[in-house]
């Protein structure tokens, strides 16, 4: 964490106290707030939210001690300094026992202070990388696979993107590996030892997704008993990967252009502004431009996301990256199994490479995981595969040929599934949200029609 921007709020009844340390701290570049006392300085931490508190123990109205027992009760998120006197070290013991980080004995240097201050700051950023790492489901590095022109015109466009701190948006289909570029981009910019946070914008109602986005203060709501931290404010100085950007609601949308021009916001049921260094790269589906003229997107954060576009291409386009990521997969969900698989039969191959891949990259995936898993030899026969390898095709969806009216009408209907259900990866509620459907009547059309069926 850089000093600029930080908050630090001093607790003591010495003026004079204060104003040395108050001196020294805005020479460090930090924002400095004071109480003299130990009830403002509660009514301070609950308003202004120092990320550390220099708190004197001896004071009027709550002692220091009173005050470390209120931040823990509140859960109040601050890392906390206490100050002393020289023969006093015993309070300034079960102060530490109560939650204090660390401790001055007065007077001290202000190089005493620079090295407490400093060792605050580490710790502000572990809390940081924890909460990170508690927040979110670690998957598996992935690296981007493929020498395909295609794939290869990908990689060098976001390769020298990555070096800016421009927003990047990442265009395709489902599971053609979205977030396996957000990560290079990641890795290969200058920020790539700070924080890569992932939210997805259609997984989460929109109430709780504002607040993974921006945090929320104690009581802002029913169940929100202590204040939070969302992913933009933990990801500061790193980088924020949106997905399904294209479904985020118009509310959430003012709130992210906000951010995105001035680089602040504020908490659910906040009223400071918090300020992040973040780069975005923002990924969708859908046709961004198509949402902007229906009025459901904003012209204006489109224009923002759309600093660099790049179309990742469907698996369909590059067959030639079809082997090696099988046998990146392969190998991988070999070794997490404990398996030693070490070929793919001939006629396996065949339908592999002759499957049309609505799900991409993802799909390939999963149906390589669960041939391992399923695969009682040393290696994975068409017996392995999918049901939906064994009777797919090269081609996509083709109409029906219908013969009058009514059978022109059932056809018709029976495409539009097929190709919804195609556009989604076989997921059926995706399908159905694309038609306007609900899923259960969607799910009785496909039995009615026989969609997927030979008929």
């Amino acid at each position: 964490m850089s000093a600029s921007g930080t908050k630090i709020l001093i607790v003591d009844d010495d003026p004079d106290i204060r104003e040395v340390m108050r001196d020294r701290l805005k020479a460090m570049r930090f924002q400095v707030v004071e109480a003299s006392d130990g009830e403002q300085a509660l009514a301070l931490l609950r308003m202004e939210s120092p990320t550390i508190t220099l708190l004197d123990l001896m004071m009027p109205k709550k002692s220091g001690l009173d005050v470390l027992k209120a931040i823990h009760d509140e859960g109040l998120d601050t890392t906390t300094v206490v100050m002393t006197a020289y023969g006093t070290i015993e309070k300034a013991v079960e102060a530490m026992r109560a939650g204090a980080y660390d401790f001055l004995t007065k007077p001290f240097s202000p190089g005493h202070l620079e090295v407490v201050i400093g060792k605050a700051l580490e710790r502000e950023g572990l809390k940081r990388q924890n909460l990170l790492l508690a927040g979110e489901i670690r998957r598996q590095e992935q690296p981007i696979i493929g020498h395909s022109e295609k794939i290869r015109n990908a990689i060098e466009v976001v390769r020298r993107a990555a070096a800016s701190s421009s927003t990047i948006l990442l265009l395709g289909e489902t599971g053609t590996g979205k977030e396996v570029f957000a990560k290079a981009i990641h890795h290969w910019s200058p920020r790539r030892d700070k924080p890569f946070v992932v939210v997805n914008c259609v997984a989460l109602s929109e109430e709780l997704l504002e607040s993974e986005l921006f945090g929320h203060e104690r009581g802002a709501f029913t169940g929100a008993h202590q204040r939070k931290c969302g992913k933009l404010e933990l990801a500061d100085g790193g980088t924020a990967f949106l997905d399904e950007i294209g479904d985020l609601k118009p509310r959430l949308q003012a709130k992210l252009l906000r951010v995105l021009q001035e680089h602040e916001f504020e908490r659910v049921g906040g009223i400071k502004p918090i300020r992040v260094d973040l780069r975005f790269v923002a990924a969708t589906n859908r046709r961004l431009d198509k949402l902007v003229r229906e009025g459901l997107f904003r012209e204006d954060l489109f224009f923002r996301l759309n600093v660099v576009s790049v179309s990742l291409p469907p698996l369909r386009e590059r067959p030639e990256d079809i082997v090696p990521l099988t046998n990146y997969f392969l190998a991988r969900y070999s070794s997490n199994l404990g398996k030693r698989i070490k070929e793919i039969t001939p006629d396996a191959w065949e339908l592999l490479q002759c499957y049309y891949w609505p799900g991409n990259v993802r799909e390939l995936a999963n149906i390589i995981e669960r041939a391992v898993v399923l695969s009682a030899h040393d290696r994975i026969t068409s017996e392995d595969l999918a049901p939906g390898v064994l009777t797919g095709s090269a081609d996509p969806p083709t109409p029906d040929v219908p013969r009058s009216f009514h059978e022109a009408v059932t056809a018709h209907k029976r495409q539009l599934i097929r190709e919804a259900l195609y556009r989604s990866g076989g997921n059926q509620s995706k399908a159905a949200s694309a038609l306007g459907l609900q899923r259960t009547y969607l799910s009785r059309l496909i039995k009615e029609l026989q969609v997927g069926e030979k008929s």
